[in-house]
């Protein structure tokens, strides 16, 4: 059986290849693609609109002892990912947001195309580093999608120094398996196609890329692969580090499985298990809801449910509305 699943498998690939043109350089439109360079994410020109660190350079004893929220988009994405958290945190004034573009992604086709997942994931260390140089006591890091295995990964390899660690980690549906099995066949399809093309909604152009390298696709496969083998391995979090993950049932992009592997290879120094809410949705990176061609009533509910949430784990010592 698993033979003829394999073989559907292939075939399948091989029937993308065919669809794919012949091209191997994408079509794109530098006036609406964030792909073409001419519209960089606007964390480049303007990091202190976007990071509490270039924000807030020489912070008062106040701003040092408030919350601090990284957060982190996920593939393919840009900081536009998180604006939403970003203007509720705002206006309920609990805790002040960073939000980190990750390496390689929010400049042009040919810069994610080079760049490796060590490159996405370097500006996140960066933000926290800069952070906690500035003094700042309490920083939590929330990231969507693949910012999880890439925040994991700084966790499991020690690169937050020993008590330098992040207060709370929060996840927003993380990828260890995608729900496209297409992906674990990129290897042998990615050299043929070149790149592949994903759908847009109008409103989300310019803030995602439509155009995927077989480069970076390959390196998101790679990411997969160690983080999915070290959670077969285990994975205990440091003394004091609290992850807690929200994970839509229906995700069209990361299989909902991805949390059980989180749940069933993660443990705290105290031997607990991280904290798994699954919801239900059927979007992925369901806490943003703009550029979407539609949501419902529902999913603007959970959206804001998941906000005030989120406000409970990082800011607990503050008054609740």
């Amino acid at each position: 059986m698993k033979k003829i699943f394999s073989f559907f498998i292939i075939v399948i690939g091989v029937f993308a290849i065919l669809l794919q043109s012949c091209n191997k350089e994408p079509d794109i439109d530098k006036s609406t693609m964030i792909d073409g360079g001419a519209l960089p994410d606007p964390s480049i020109a303007h990091p202190e609109k976007y990071l509490v660190s270039y924000a807030y350079p020489t912070p008062t004893q106040l701003q040092l002892l408030s919350p601090v929220v990284i957060a982190v988009h996920g593939y393919s994405a840009t900081t536009w990912e998180w604006d939403e958290f970003r203007h509720w945190s705002d206006s309920v004034g609990h805790f002040m947001t960073s939000q980190v573009l990750l390496g390689g992604h929010g400049r042009s086709y040919e810069e994610f195309k080079k760049a490796n997942w060590h490159d996405w994931q370097k500006p996140i260390l960066d933000e926290f580093n800069r952070l906690k140089n500035l003094g700042y006591k309490n920083i939590s890091v929330i990231g969507s999608s693949t910012a999880g295995p890439l925040i994991l990964n700084l966790i499991y390899t020690g690169a937050f120094s020993t008590g330098n660690m992040p207060n709370q980690v929060i996840f927003v549906d993380p990828i260890i398996i995608a729900s496209s099995k297409l992906l674990s066949l990129v290897n042998i399809v990615g050299p043929v196609i070149s790149y592949t093309e994903t759908s847009l909604d109008p409103k989300e152009m310019g803030h995602y890329y439509q155009y995927r390298p077989q480069e970076s696709l390959n390196e998101l496969q790679d990411l997969l692969n160690i983080t999915r083998k070290k959670l077969e391995d285990g994975i205990q979090l440091p003394t004091g580090l609290n992850l807690t993950v929200y994970k839509s049932l229906k995700d069209p992009s990361a299989d909902p499985y991805s949390a059980v592997l989180l749940y069933k290879g993660i443990s705290t120094s105290g031997g607990e298990k991280p904290d798994i809410r699954m919801v239900d949705s059927d979007l992925h990176v369901f806490t943003n809801l703009q550029g979407r061609k539609a949501y419902s009533a529902k999913d603007k509910a959970l959206q804001i449910k998941t906000f005030r949430e989120i406000d409970l784990i990082i800011s607990p010592g503050f008054l609740k509305r």
